[in-house]
Parts: structure tokens; sequence; C-alpha cells
């Protein structure tokens, strides 16, 4: 978020010759007219709007869920319909309900208090901080630490853990008031918040501003390189505005005078990137090696030809069909469907695969915040993980792919029935 988820789906299909022209305004980096199509996933609603039961005959807002991708620098982006203000003010999605993710935050601190040195004396900066999951780790290490969220309902969980927290968007403005209030960042993190923002520019330049002369910033995001390749289209939703490869992120960060110096390959989100940042001018982080070695990864893969996406946009519509027939052949058979999870990226899926509470009859979430809810658009109602063993279904869809491994396990119950897991992204994996 933004601040201060039967036939092969990679069957060769010539429906299309070459990606549809279009127009959909001007990219956010270098303002070229964006014309050409990544994927049409159709109307959509926003990802983590979530219903409430009284209002499940209310009207709801769907938009044009389209990626592009920019001829001149290639960034892979969505048209701004919703501001941020709209989508993030009130938010649903709280880190800390996911035990693999805090993890992932408590390894992440560790390491970097190692690597950079970090004592009582520095000052640990995260943008789109959430309700503390990481900072928490960071107070633990006896450092000091801000955290900056604009979506003031998560801001105050972290809030009453005692976390100093600044509820604002980040960009340049909010970097400079803090500047001017004396902080300077020795190290600061932006987790899954860079996909997230419509003007890329101010954002980058508040780093620019709020980081020491000798400070590190880490980017996390899922890896553009990962999406195309392995079909995961369900990333995309209107809360995501970019879609961003090392190529068109250490381009955007020089235009900052920020220069990457490493990067490391995570298995988050799919497959993500965490890349390393400091001043152009701090010539004391030497330059990893990882850094053209992945670049050159992207490169060879095609993430600059354009021919690359249009594989990507035909598969797609393949992984689409299967996901349906597998649903209907289930039905026609008597079986239940239960889903796992409401991400946003499961949002994405059921909405462009037009499925109902006709082929899916539920979906369970842990976090108390989306139980008892509606699905937006598709309507499916949200339960407690409870109701899968009241229940009994006889296959679980897995929407969060990227949690397989810690869902199975916490599922493992449904053995005792014969039930079944199902992922359905690269292909159809019944287990």
């Amino acid at each position: 978020m933004e601040s201060l988820t039967q036939s092969s789906p990679h069957a060769h299909m010539q429906l299309h010759s070459a990606i549809p022209y279009s127009s959909t305004g001007s990219c956010r980096l270098c303002n070229t007219p964006l014309r050409r199509s990544v994927v049409d996933l159709g109307l959509s609603p926003l990802a983590n709007s979530f219903i409430k039961p009284e209002l499940q005959n209310a009207m709801e807002a769907f938009y044009p869920l389209h990626a592009f991708i920019c001829e001149k620098c290639f960034l892979v982006q969505l048209s701004e319909f919703e501001s941020p203000q709209s989508i993030f003010g009130d938010y649903i999605y709280f880190s800390s309900y996911s035990a693999s993710w805090l993890q992932h935050a408590k390894t992440y601190v560790s390491r970097q208090v190692e690597r950079f040195a970090l004592d009582e004396n520095s000052l640990v900066v995260e943008v789109a901080s959430n309700d503390g999951y990481l900072l928490q780790y960071v107070q633990e290490a006896g450092i000091r630490s801000l955290g900056i969220e604009p979506a003031a309902n998560v801001a105050e969980i972290a809030i009453a853990k005692g976390i100093p927290t600044e509820i604002a968007f980040f960009g340049a403005q909010t970097a400079t008031r803090l500047k001017a209030a004396g902080y300077a960042a020795d190290l600061m993190a932006a987790n899954n918040v860079v996909a997230h923002v419509p003007d890329l520019h101010d954002f980058l330049e508040g780093f620019k501003i709020l980081l020491a002369p000798e400070g590190v910033v880490t980017f996390e995001f899922p890896h553009l390189l990962r999406l195309i390749k392995e079909y995961q289209f369900d990333t995309i939703y209107h809360e995501h505005f970019s879609y961003i490869s090392l190529l068109v992120i250490r381009r955007a960060l020089s235009d900052h005078g920020l220069r990457v110096f490493d990067v490391e390959q995570l298995p988050t989100h799919g497959g993500s990137l965490r890349v390393y940042a400091t001043h152009t001018e701090n010539g004391r982080l030497k330059e990893a090696a990882a850094v053209d070695e992945i670049c050159r990864e992207e490169s060879d893969f095609g993430l600059e030809r354009l021919e690359t996406y249009e594989k990507f946009s035909r598969s797609v519509v393949n992984i689409k069909c299967n996901l349906l027939q597998f649903l209907i052949d289930a039905r026609r058979n008597g079986k239940v469907v239960a889903g796992y999870g409401a991400p946003a990226k499961g949002n994405t899926l059921l909405n462009y695969c037009g499925v109902g509470p006709e082929l899916i009859p539920f979906t369970v979430d842990a976090s108390p915040y989306k139980q008892n809810m509606l699905l937006p658009g598709t309507r499916i109602p949200v339960l407690s993980p409870e109701a899968i063993f009241e229940r009994k279904p006889d296959f679980v869809l897995i929407l969060p792919w990227n949690l397989k491994n810690e869902i199975v396990g916490t599922m493992a119950g449904i053995r005792e029935w014969g039930g079944q897991f199902v992922v359905p992204i690269p292909d159809i994996e019944i287990f």
C-alpha cells in the first residue's frame, strides 16, 4: 500500500497476432502515452473493498482492470481510477495476521541490524508501517523507530503498541516536514508499498530527502519477472498501480539521486525483490554482483520485449477457462468447493472468472476484520476458518497461493474426510 496479493495455461493459442492498442493516459515515470496492453481483466471492484452484509444489495463501483506497458521505459502499470486516500484511508489489511509474514519481518530486522551496525543511536523508519508488525522488532532490539502509515485505523493499532507512528501519506512533503523536525533515517524500509504509489517521482524523492548521508533504504515489491513468468495475473489489482522490474526501479531511483547497490530474491508474494539503495554520492557501499545478474536475467527473459506480454495475455485466458472447468465439474458431480483466504489476489481472480456463491458458497479468513463480510464483486461470504471443519467441503481452493505451505499445515485436518486442496495458478493443482 502507498504510504506516510485439461489444457495447460502455457498452450500456444493464436488468438491475437499482436498486443491490442488502446489509450489510457501517460506513463507515470516518463510520461509516454500508454498504448500497449499487457492484460485486460475486465471490470472489477477495488480488491479490498469488502461489503458489509447489510449492504449486500447496495450498488458497488467497478473499474477497468487493464494493465499496460510503457513502450519507452517498460513500466507495467494501471491507470489511476481511485485516489490513494479513498483506497487506503480506512484499510482492512493488517500485516500481523500472517505468521509467515511476521517471521519475514523479524528476520529482516535482525539481518539489517547486523549488516549495517545499527544501535541505540540509529533511527529506522518504515514507510507503510501498517500495524507495527516490523517496527516492534526494531524496538525489541533497542533501536529508535518511526512508522509512517496513512490508514488511521491501522496506525492506531501500532500506536497502542507504543510504536511512534505518523498518520500520513509518504512523499516529498512529508519527508521535508520530518527532516525539519530533526529526523534522518539510517535505515528506511518500504515493504510492498512502491507498487501502490500513483506518483512515483514524489514518493522516491521522499527517500532522497529523509535518508541520512550514509543511510540505506530497502524496497520490497513483487517481481515483475515472476508475475509474467509464472502467470500471476491475480496480483494485478487497482491498489497496485505499478508492476516493477529491477531494470525499471534502478533507473527510477537514479533519477532521484539514489543508487542500487544490492538486491535479493525473496519467496514472498509469489516471488519478490528486496532492493538496497543509498545516496549516489555514498561510495562506501559497493555494488554487488547480484544487481547485474538479475538485470541480465530480466533482459534475457524478455521483460523489455513486447512479444513476452502477448504470450502472457493468451495464457491468462487459459487459466480462467481451466479454473471455471474445475468448478463447474465439481458442482455437477455434487462436490463442494470452499475458499481459503480473502486476499486481494483472490478477489481479482474470482471477479475476472465471474465466480460467485453458486460455485464457491463461502471462503474463510483468519483476520476478524474480514470475517462476516462479503467479498467485493462476487459477494461470497467470508467466515472464520472453523467453518471449514464444520461444513467439511470436498475441496479447499487456496486463494493466497503464496501462503500455500502455511495454510496446508494449518488446515491439514481436511484429510480426515477426504478433503483436497486446490491451487489455481499457474496451473490447476489438486492435492
